[in-house]
């Protein structure tokens, strides 16, 4: 389409997970838990969202920021191995990289995260000269960077200068104070992509179909995930619901909003029409629940394809 390096440069969070399972009950003050399994691997949403579009076939370059650790190390070498550019990502020396430590119970979970070095980037890493190689730019998790979140509509603005089409995956607010100005950020952003419960949060609104209405009145393409319900789009004229690709054997489903996104995004940069891009990324979150962990089915096009077949009835999809 045109002689850009990168489809997608990601702007986003970097943190190792370490996940314990098979937890015999939560933690209590006082008292020592055991756990019957450990894992160690790349963790963050904006990770998972880099690397599963990668292995669809998007070329796709990182913004982030980590430490000179050996947290930093296996950060860098996991996004190697997904064919992600790690040319943009700052090492600092004088932090660490993010840990989140999930703990996992039966079908629930708690997570605890030190932030480390991303919560040092700030909108000035984000320069013209990155953004200038891409077609696109996503931004994920911005209330996990304060850094970026200061900066956030002046990052966006730039990157339309440039004329990079943009989305925007909120995430979760640890602080639970959802303070961003939708009204002056959504006009330039293509893509907004949150959950039902984020957008409800965000608008203050007691539905998400209200909290669409409400969004809508300044936004472009708002694309809400609803889990096992499906999703949600409004184009900007109507709003379309389509049922979820349904997964009777679900490993688990850590990433699966992430890897609705990859889907989504990765039809949509490839001039797709919003259908096919709510389609793809249905199909794409169901697809991560057929594995562990937010990354494990998604190893090259063919291969996660092979899966649509296989556990969807879903051929030659995108």
């Amino acid at each position: 389409m045109n002689n850009k390096k990168y489809d997608v440069i990601t702007v986003g969070e970097l943190n190792v997970d370490l996940i314990l399972n098979k937890i015999e009950s939560f933690p209590e003050i006082g008292k020592e838990k055991l756990a019957e399994e450990m894992t160690l691997t790349l963790g963050s949403s904006s990770a998972i969202f880099a690397s599963n579009l990668s292995s669809l076939g998007g070329k796709v370059a990182f913004i982030g920021k980590i430490g000179k650790d050996s947290f930093g190390y296996l950060v860098i070498n996991s996004l190697n191995k997904k064919r992600v550019s790690a040319e943009f990502i700052i090492t600092d020396e004088e932090d660490t990289t993010g840990l989140t430590v999930v703990l996992n119970f039966d079908d629930d979970r708690a997570n605890v995260t030190y932030p480390g070095a991303m919560n040092n980037m700030t909108g000035e890493d984000v320069t013209e000269d990155k953004l200038s190689q891409a077609k696109h730019m996503h931004v994920a998790s911005v209330f996990l960077q304060p850094g970026i979140k200061k900066d956030i509509l002046s990052i966006f603005k730039r990157a339309k200068k440039l004329g990079l089409t943009t989305s925007f995956d909120p995430q979760w607010d640890p602080a639970e104070k959802w303070d961003l100005n939708l009204e002056e950020l959504l006009p330039y952003i293509d893509v907004f992509l949150p959950n039902e419960v984020e957008i409800m949060k965000l608008t203050g609104e007691n539905s998400f179909e209200n909290a669409i209405r409400k969004v809508s009145k300044f936004g472009k393409i708002i694309a809400v995930k609803a889990g096992s319900k499906g999703s949600y789009v409004y184009d900007g004229n109507v709003i379309s619901h389509m049922p979820a690709f349904l997964n009777e054997e679900i490993v688990d489903a850590i990433g699966a909003g992430d890897s609705f996104d990859a889907g989504f995004i990765f039809n949509f940069v490839n001039g797709k029409s919003i259908t096919e891009c709510q389609q793809f990324g249905n199909l794409c979150g169901a697809i991560n629940t057929t594995q562990a962990g937010g990354t494990t089915a998604f190893t090259d096009y063919e291969t996660i394809m092979n899966i649509a077949e296989e556990k969807f009835g879903v051929k030659h999809f995108a």
